[in-house]
Formats: structure tokens, sequence, C-alpha cells
């Protein structure tokens, strides 16, 4: 059981430099991932289940978020 948000391990994605303003961070929590604002790391955070984060890794990797 996760008591707080510091006892998660967050990574950011080597992907984002020091000025980007739209980053998210993520933590592995059991099966399941945890994911928060990376501008506002105490204003919560979203835990994701590990079949919806694998559809996600999914869709990321296949493009499935183009903006036309």
């Amino acid at each position: 059981m996760i008591e707080t948000q510091a006892d998660l391990t967050w990574r950011k994605s080597s992907y984002s430099g020091p000025r980007d303003v739209c980053c998210v961070e993520i933590a592995f929590a059991g099966a399941d991932t945890a994911v928060r604002d990376s501008k506002n790391p105490a204003g919560g955070s979203l835990l994701v289940g590990e079949s919806s984060w694998r559809r996600f890794l999914t869709a990321a990797r296949g493009e499935g978020f183009r903006r036309d």
C-alpha cells in the first residue's frame, strides 16, 4: 500500500529539459503506475492500473496521440 507520494521513486523522461513546461513524472507502485505533474509534485497523482498503462504506452509508441 502506498502511504504517500514520498514513498515512491519518481522518474522524469530523459527527453524533458529544464525549461519544459509540460512534463510528467511516473513512479511504479506495485503493478500500478503513478503519474504526477513535475511542476507541482505536491499537487497529487493519478494511479493508473497495469493494463491501462500498457495501452497508453502502446498508443504513445504508435503515434496514437498525434496532433494534425
